[in-house]
């Protein structure tokens, strides 16, 4: 009983683990994150559960995001910004060699 039920928690601990994605993305300018300042630099953006966690070592902020398909393959990933009142905000991130994007709701 025992075994079958360390067996399940395994199973399940690995599905969850393969839902979530991640993805690398440089910024080379300050880019708001929600109401979280991004500094210029390599991160790496884990999404799972309709959320976004931004990693450059530590966690620096996450973000609702919805996953959605483009018409055309992205030839590289790209970022998106919105300049809106003087600062830039992420918008979508574009993920290369797919047809998927990150539409961030702030």
């Amino acid at each position: 009983m025992k075994t079958r039920l360390l067996l399940a928690f395994a199973v399940a601990g690995l599905a969850a683990m393969a839902s979530a994605k991640t993805y690398a993305i440089d910024l080379y300018q300050p880019a708001m994150l929600g109401s979280i300042e991004l500094a210029p630099g390599h991160y790496s953006v884990d999404v799972a559960d309709m959320k976004a966690v931004f990693r450059n070592g530590r966690i620096h902020g996450e973000a609702p995001v919805k996953m959605e398909d483009a018409d055309t393959k992205y030839n590289r990933t790209s970022v998106l910004l919105n300049n809106n009142g003087g600062q830039m905000h992420i918008q979508e991130i574009h993920i290369a060699g797919t047809k998927m994007k990150l539409v961030f709701t702030e």
